[in-house]
């Protein structure tokens, strides 16, 4: 079985699921932004904003940490729900630091719609 693109979006079924993911995790947590990457095995890691008072980090940062943490050795896509038009510097960076420049990071709103498909680099 070959996996199929959505024609409307050029998405993939893997990068349509981390967006889905990342969906939920923003609103089952209510948090400003929900994130997902996949590490080079398929693996995801999900993840809202974390907002404490000694410690902030964007949901794609946290996620990214999460794959570090858990032993990834590299992503190969990154997915942020967000009201932004686009990821900070600094997530992009936090990208690239593990998944190396040209890592795509699909940015999508709050409605799951992709709005743009931003390179780690």
């Amino acid at each position: 079985m070959t996996e199929s693109t959505d024609p409307g979006t050029g998405l993939g079924p893997e990068d349509r699921k981390i967006i889905t993911l990342a969906r939920s995790a923003r609103a089952r947590n209510g948090v400003p932004e929900g994130a997902a990457v996949r590490d080079e095995t398929g693996r995801t890691y999900v993840a809202g904003t974390v907002e404490l008072d000694s410690l902030r980090l964007s949901a794609l940062r946290t996620a990214v940490a999460m794959a570090v943490a858990s032993g990834a050795n590299s992503l190969e896509a990154a997915a942020v729900v967000t009201d932004a038009q686009t990821p900070s510097d600094e997530d992009l960076a936090a990208v690239r630091d593990l998944g190396g420049v040209g890592t795509p990071v699909l940015v999508a709103g709050p409605d799951g719609a992709l709005r743009v498909t931003v390179e780690a680099g």
